[in-house]
């Protein structure tokens, strides 16, 4: 069952955006010690305000066990959502500052993070949550969902959803492609 995620799920969400980010959350705390990284991230999904944020997050519930989670927001938004969370990183990881190019854009409801935990991929739950955030970004009045993806077979579950490639983009050193659907 999919639904808007509650302060009860940060934990399992937490473990889902580690698991979706690969080495991104040890780049964000300079460091490749887990539990500042998970410590992070939890610190920021269970406050408001930010891109991390629970109110941007739909979880998949098997159960009464958290199984998947995507993480999607107003991609206009991404510098105002983004700012208390790298403010924090500046302040505590980077001292110089930390760069990172901004992965959505205006008129575009974006999928930053999406993850099924690999117990129970192959079900179809990435799939409902993708649809889900579809559905929800047309209730808003977006025209269209986009995200990032550098695996390939999160690429063919999304091209199969009907997204296609509108171009790439470079987001701390590695090149993704942007792929978008379009809402009719």
């Amino acid at each position: 069952m999919v639904r808007k995620a509650t302060v009860h799920d940060a934990d399992a969400i937490v473990e889902l955006i580690m698991l979706a980010m690969g080495d991104l959350p040890y780049k964000f705390v300079a460091t490749k010690d887990k539990v500042i990284a998970t410590a992070l991230l939890k610190r920021f999904v269970t406050q408001t305000g930010n891109q991390y944020s629970l109110s941007n997050i739909f979880v998949d519930e098997q159960d009464q066990k958290v199984v998947g989670a995507i993480n999607a927001y107003d991609g206009g938004e991404i510098e105002r959502l983004r700012k208390p969370f790298f403010d924090y990183i500046c302040k505590n990881f980077h001292k110089g500052g930390f760069e990172m190019e901004l992965e959505s854009e205006s008129g575009e409801f974006y999928i930053d993070t999406v993850a099924v935990d690999p117990r129970h991929q192959g079900k179809g739950i990435g799939k409902n949550l993708i649809l889900e955030i579809i559905n929800y970004a047309k209730d808003l009045g977006f025209k269209k969902v986009g995200l990032l993806v550098s695996n390939p077979d999160a690429k063919r579950l999304y091209e199969k959803i009907g997204f296609t490639k509108v171009g790439s983009r470079n987001l701390l050193g590695n090149t993704h492609e942007h792929l978008v659907y379009h809402i009719n």
